[in-house]
Parts: structure tokens; sequence; C-alpha cells
């Protein structure tokens, strides 16, 4: 496919999500619909939504390409999936009905009425960082291919392709915000999921296999194996390890991050809340095990055809094999499908972050969700200043982010992750287990910088300390577990027992 081709796709693409969101905000484009979409979300539109926003580039692009990967992969990430299923039930169950119960915008309000305003001001910090790196991972991913693979081919220079994209995700969520996004990422979703069944379908046809003959042909070749029980202390593909790290990821990055909980808190009652979770879940799982397919059937392909993995600075780059194929090896009509797809996995979860972004800041720091500010002349311009703001920020992050990565940007964002989000897995286990305690609260803040720092330094040295246990996902477990303990140093005794 020609670069003029995917440009065009892309523009028209954009078009439209604009013209819905024109559509969407023209009659509301106020804080309340910014924020929580006027708590009048439909459950079965937000459950599909959220897939686009879960999945996103990196389980388009890196998920398959791992498959591969001379570590010898194979379907390991399944166990992790398996985790986060387990952790998408458990955030039905216990924090969803907490969020609905306090009426909250943002979740970190649950900190503020619990364990004090240093606590809240830290955790809303702690999620702005995570989120804005996490999310420029993200798109980072998709950029690299565009620039590749179409920017490339004009002489435009790589940040300006970002600040392009960036700038098309502003157009379409600055007024509408949440609103919009959960019409605009059920279209997307749409396109992620029937981009995933159409690339089988195409790399079968290529491959003159029936799909109960692939499916055979994945079972038997050598990129299949799911569950791992070999090597516990120095293998970090152990079963053990990837469930715990799915389950207690899950947790932190999606119960306790305001971008996922904000389309849930969306929805009329906690009733179609869980609702939505649970079907969510069960696509979730299915739609992961089918990027798995596609992987296992991209390899095979590669290796009939005589296809080498993209090298990026004389390095295998197992994130474009799939591009790679798609856009030099299959005809225009997957590549399109292809290219589609993976548009709609990168933009769902950014213009979702961007917008969790905005809301957490303009609600934590700026308390526009106050009665007394609500009203305020200029607060939706002020909304919109943060809403650039962010945009920017994000821009500079993955301007520096393709200066120094050189690793599988799936592994860096969830090992990242294991850092960021471990003090806020800290601080809501403790607001929740420790009713009869509350804390010291100006310390809260010294506590979440030494967790991540003293974890750090039980990972890079765990081999001397543990006898050669390596770390995986299972990471965030750990650091959770520092800042609770940390957390119970600088606790004094509550003078009511908390019911929060």
């Amino acid at each position: 496919m020609q670069p003029i081709t995917i440009l065009s796709i892309i523009i028209v693409y954009f078009g439209v999500l604009i013209a819905i969101s024109r559509l969407v905000s023209k009659k509301d484009s106020g804080n309340d619909a910014f924020f929580k979409a006027n708590k009048n979300s439909k459950w079965y539109l937000v459950a599909f939504g959220m897939i686009g926003t879960a999945l996103s580039g990196v389980t388009f692009i890196s998920v398959p390409g791992e498959v591969g990967s001379p570590s010898g992969e194979q379907f390991k990430y399944f166990q992790f999936v398996l985790g986060n299923a387990i952790g998408f039930i458990l955030i039905a169950k216990v924090l969803l009905p907490l969020y609905y119960r306090l009426n909250l915008t943002s979740i970190y309000g649950y900190i503020e009425n619990r364990l004090g305003q240093y606590s809240y001001k830290t955790a809303a910090m702690i999620f702005l960082i995570s989120r804005t790196i996490g999310s420029a991972f993200r798109l980072y991913l998709v950029v690299i291919v565009l620039q590749r693979y179409v920017f490339d081919s004009f002489g435009v220079p790589f940040w300006a392709t970002v600040l392009i994209s960036l700038m098309l995700i502003f157009a379409y969520t600055y007024k509408g915000g949440l609103k919009t996004i959960i019409i605009t990422d059920t279209l997307q979703t749409f396109f992620i999921v029937s981009s995933v069944f159409f690339t089988i379908y195409f790399i079968c046809d290529s491959l003159e296999l029936s799909l109960p003959q692939a499916f055979e042909t994945v079972k038997e070749s050598n990129y299949s194996k799911i569950f791992f029980f070999e090597d516990f202390i120095g293998s970090r593909f152990h079963f053990v390890k990837q469930i715990l790290g799915g389950i207690f990821v899950t947790i932190a990055m999606v119960g306790l991050d305001q971008d996922l909980m904000q389309k849930n808190l969306s929805c009329k009652n906690i009733g179609e809340a869980q609702k939505n979770m649970f079907t969510f879940t069960g696509i979730f799982v299915i739609i992961n095990l089918f990027f798995l397919g596609v992987g296992a059937l991209l390899y095979i392909y590669a290796n009939k055809n005589g296809i080498d993995v993209p090298l990026v600075d004389g390095k295998p780059r197992t994130d474009l094999l799939f591009p790679e194929i798609a856009f030099h090896h299959l005809a225009l009509i997957p590549s399109v499908i292809f290219l589609l797809g993976l548009t709609a996995a990168t933009f769902a979860t950014t213009d979702s972050a961007l917008t969790a972004l905005t809301t957490s800041f303009c609600v934590d720091f700026l308390g526009m969700d106050k009665t007394e500010n609500a009203n305020k002349p200029n607060v939706v311009r002020t909304r919109h200043w943060v809403h650039i703001s962010f945009s920017f920020l994000m821009f500079l992050v993955i301007i520096v982010f393709n200066i120094i990565n050189d690793n599988s940007v799936v592994s860096m964002i969830f090992r990242i992750a294991s850092y960021t989000y471990g003090p806020l897995l800290g601080l809501y286990a403790f607001g929740l287990f420790m009713k009869n305690l509350t804390l010291r609260d100006k310390l809260t803040p010294l506590v979440c910088i030494a967790s991540p720092l003293l974890t750090l330094a039980l990972s890079l040295n765990s081999k001397v300390l543990f006898g050669d246990y390596v770390f995986d996902n299972e990471l965030i477990i750990v650091n959770g577990l520092i800042t609770f303990i940390l957390l119970l140093c600088i606790s004094k005794k509550a003078s009511v027992s908390n019911s929060l």
C-alpha cells in the first residue's frame, strides 16, 4: 500500500471522528458532559468501547510480535490475560460499589475522604504521571509505524508526526470529552475487532489454510505454548508470576486508574456498571487469544515467505513484523483493514487517557466538581487549556522516549507500571483494610517516593538477595506491599473507626 493511500485513509478516518464529536457535543459541551457524560451512558456501549481503550496499539502490534520473539515468549501473555480477568472481576465486586456509594467524579476522592489532603493529592499526582507515561508509550508505538511507512516518504520529521497525531486527538475530544469518547470508542472498537478477524482470514487465505487447519497449524507450531511452569525462580514467564502480575496490574492500572473507571462511573447505576465490567471481561479474554493467534500466523507466514523481522538500528524489532507484512506483503484490502485496526486501537486509548488526565487535574487540583467552582466564569475555557497542556506534555514524553527506547514497548509499559502504580495499590489497600487507622498525612508523599526506589533496588539485586530470583509483572505486588508497610509506620489510631 502506497504512503499516499495510507495518509488518505487516516484523513478520512479522523474526519469521521471529528464529525461525530461535533454532533455529540453540539448541544452540551459543559463539564458534566466532559467529566461524566451526564451520568447517562448505556452499559453495553461502555463495555464494547472499553475493549478499544484496554487493548491499545500495544496489544495490536507488540503482543503478536512477541509471540515469536527470541526470548521464547509464545503465548505466555495469555497467562497474564487470565490474571487480568480475575482482576476485572475483583474491581467490579469491590471497587465499583465503593466509587458509586461515594458518588465520585474522580476516584481519588476516596483517598481524600479516607486519608486526607496530602494523600489525596499524592494519589492523583501518581495517576497523572503514570497515565501520561503509559499513554505516551502506547501512542509512540503507532507513531513509529506511521513514521516508517508513511511520513518518511514525505520527508516529515518524527516530532511533526507526533504533533499532528495529538492535534487530531485534541480536535475531537476537547469539547465533548467522555460523552464524545463513549461514542467514538464504540466505533473504534468495531474497527479493532473486525481487523483481528479479517487479518486471520486473509493470512489463512494466503497460507491456503481453512480456519480449522489454521487452528491445528498454530497448535502444532513452536509458538503456541501457553502455560509455563518451569523454573519459578529464574524465569519471568512462570505461571504464578504472570497470574499474580495480571491480577494486581489490572487492579492498579484499571481499578485505581481514573481513565477506565471514568467510563464505568458514567453508567446510570452500579448494576449497569457491573454488567458492563463482566461483559467487557469476557470479550477482553477472547480478543486477546485471537491476537496471540494472529501473532503465530504472522510468524508462520513470515517463515514460509522468507520475511525477516524488520531491523531498527541493527536490532530486530518484533513490534514491526505485523505492519511489515500488512503493508508490504498482503493485498490492498487487508492492508487497509490493518491500518484501520491499528489506528483505532491506538487513538481509542490516547483520547480516553487525555480526557481522564484533564478530568483528574480539573477535579483533583482545580476543584471544578465543587459547587462553588462549577459556575465560575471561564471554567470551560480553563478546562480547554488543561487539555492542551496535557497534549503538549505527552508530546514531550514521546520525543524523549524516542531518544532513549530500545526495548519492546509492551514490556516497558508494564515494567514502568510496576513502579508507578505500586504506591496507589498500597494507599488503597491501607484505606480499605486498616479501618481503625489513619495517616500522618503530610508524610504520605515521602512514602510514595521511597517505595518505588526501594522496589527498584530489590529488583536490580534480586538474584543476589533471593537466590537468582527474577521479577516480572509481580513486582507491582512488592511495590504495593512496601508502600503498605511504610504507611503503617506513619499511621496513627483513628479517632472514629472509618466505614469508607
